[in-house]
């Protein structure tokens, strides 16, 4: 995984762990990486991969069964997606919307590349 600067790692681990639910890559109810396999996976300290947990967790996302791991919670999907959702809008959404109004580019065009990427990338 490459990190980027402009984001803490925990929370760009998040991100990655949020992505791989949103992809059914990991479903409800199953174990996820133990802190330590993560850590060693994305070549980070466990400490920063527990703080990515201990994040999700409080989102309800995942979920900490004591003694056994960390698991995918039951709606880990709504929660993932009202969590992003937040992130997306208070975050990126601004600075999209500065380039579409400085570059001028109408909602018309924006729909087609949209629609175009959506076709392209998830056979929708």
């Amino acid at each position: 995984m490459e990190f980027r600067d402009n984001k803490a790692i925990y929370l760009q681990i998040a991100e990655y762990v949020c992505e791989h639910i949103l992809l059914g890559k990991w479903k409800a109810e199953e174990k996820v990486p133990s802190v330590r396999e993560l850590a060693v996976e994305l070549e980070v300290n466990p400490n920063t991969v527990m703080r990515t947990y201990e994040l999700l967790q409080n989102k309800n996302i995942i979920n900490n069964k004591r003694g056994i791991g960390f698991f995918v919670s039951d709606d880990a999907i709504g929660h993932v997606k009202s969590y992003r959702k937040v992130l997306f809008m208070d975050d990126e959404l601004p600075v999209v919307f500065r380039n579409i109004y400085l570059l001028n580019i109408g909602f018309d065009e924006l729909k087609s590349k949209y629609e175009t990427f959506v076709k392209e990338n998830f056979n929708a």
